[in-house]
């Protein structure tokens, strides 16, 4: 039977078979794989054939059954999902304690992430499922510096804390793994922790096993004792990849004790020594760096791929030089300044710092940075040579209409470019804040006359200081 042939024939064949539980079940040792797909997303969106959706677990065909993204469709009622994550987890149950499986099951990894969209769309022909990541649905192995002897069954969950309540579930999965250890491996590779108090997170992370956890996002607002509390357990998360702090408030009230907030402050940094394979860092407003940006950028292991700082205006001269000197940031494919000021600061570590990166750069945002004509030019020659350059935004800054010509034409040989946003010339600006329509008219004009002279056609975007963009 031909998938790409009968997508309508299978579809009512499963619905056929809905009909009749009990003839399904007996059916499944001889139904083809290509009728699996439909007949599961229908029993379980019923929310009326558990027994079905238990054995068809037990008789799985494919390696990996990715029922997380299917708990984010509609209708997704609680006690649906309960009723369907039961059915599963007895199917899985019988499965850990049968010394020979089913001549059909193939499961290896049941995936309870928001992944596999294309698993489903593959098969069901939906293209509802466009909300999950793109990408056929492979079985994730576990990283091979995590001491966990291999297991039968390798259960997937992203921790995700925000103002959705799924700690009972986040519980419910973690201890029911605790239960079969050694008959399978709960593995949780992401966590995103979004304006909740750290005591949720505490009770769930207590109970885990940390060393699988490659990416972390908080976006909270923290006391400095509770950073360094969280830190103790982003020490032990030692694969951790891509760590990102972009919108984490840390409070600093008149009557907390220094003491604590300097405990604080000394454990965060100390946990970031055992971050041994990170290679993104985002950072946003963390104003207890200033002056420490140094002793941060010492705990770095391994060469950064991806560096973002964002709005940390309160950076001293000293920090930013140690940043823009910083080895382990010599061979960057991406970094991002964005509100950064470098308005007073020498441009000469920039430039020594995009000269160092310029074979490997891809992504370079240096946006409301304060720079001013003299600080582009001194970046000019090394911004020339970045050729895997993709995505280039220095916007919101004060540049001149001869400056901006000087970005275009040196930027020209950069054949890799998709994106480019300059800002809006100083010429253009009536006042502070308001733009002159006509001004900015000429200057365009002029500009796409320039792109005209150098040969090649390129789509480019002027930003002005509150945002708007215009395209030419």
């Amino acid at each position: 039977m031909s998938i790409q042939m009968t997508p309508a024939l299978l579809k009512l064949a499963a619905k056929c078979l809905l009909r009749d539980q009990a003839l399904a079940i007996a059916a499944l040792e001889s139904l083809p794989a290509e009728l699996f797909p439909d007949l599961f997303v229908l029993a379980y969106r019923s929310g009326h054939h558990c027994q079905l959706l238990k054995a068809m677990a037990q008789a799985w065909p494919f390696p990996v059954l990715p029922l997380g993204v299917l708990m984010q469709h509609p209708p997704d009622h609680a006690a649906t999902r309960a009723m369907a994550l039961k059915a599963v987890f007895d199917a899985l149950d019988v499965l850990l304690t049968q010394e020979v499986r089913t001549r059909r099951c193939k499961l290896r990894v049941l995936d309870l992430r928001n992944t596999g969209a294309n698993f489903w769309h593959m098969w069901l022909g939906d293209n509802a499922w466009d909300c999950s990541p793109t990408g056929p649905v492979t079985v994730h192995s576990s990283s091979p510096n995590m001491e966990h002897p291999q297991a039968p069954l390798e259960v997937f969950l992203d921790l995700n804390f925000n103002e959705r309540d799924l700690d009972k579930f986040f519980m419910h999965i973690i201890q029911w793994a605790q239960q079969r250890e050694g008959l399978l491996h709960l593995c949780c590779k992401a966590l995103w922790i979004s304006a909740v108090p750290f005591q949720r997170v505490r009770g769930i992370l207590d109970r885990m096993k940390l060393d699988c956890i490659q990416e972390v996002e908080v976006n909270c607002t923290w006391d400095l004792p509770t950073l360094g509390t969280f830190a103790l357990y982003l020490g032990q998360m030692s694969n951790l990849q891509r760590l990102s702090l972009p919108y984490i408030n840390v409070l600093s009230e008149e009557n907390e004790d220094e003491e604590q907030e300097e405990e604080g402050e000394e454990e965060f940094l100390s946990q970031m020594l055992r971050l041994r394979h990170l290679r993104e860092l985002d950072m946003c407003s963390l104003s207890f760096l200033r002056g420490r940006l140094d002793r941060m950028l010492r705990c770095l292991q391994t060469p950064l791929d991806k560096l973002s700082i964002i709005y940390s205006q309160q950076l001293t001269h000293s920090d930013l030089t140690h940043l823009f000197q910083c080895p382990n940031l010599r061979q960057l494919k991406s970094l991002d300044l964005f509100g950064l000021s470098l308005m007073d600061f020498s441009p000469e570590p920039l430039r020594a710092l995009l000269e160092a990166v310029a074979p490997t750069l891809r992504d370079l945002g240096l946006d409301k940075c304060g720079m001013g004509d003299s600080q582009v030019e001194a970046i000019l020659p090394a911004l020339s040579r970045c050729h895997q350059l993709r995505f280039f935004t220095i916007s919101k800054n004060n540049f001149s209409v001869a400056t901006v010509e000087k970005l275009l034409r040196h930027t020209t040989g950069l054949r890799s470019l998709e994106l480019e946003l300059y800002p809006v010339p100083l010429e253009c600006y009536r006042t502070q804040e308001t733009v002159d329509q006509e001004t900015v008219a000429l200057i365009q004009a002029e500009l796409m006359g320039i792109l005209r002279e150098l040969g090649r056609p390129r789509t480019i975007h002027l930003g002005t200081k509150h945002c708007r963009d215009i395209e030419f």
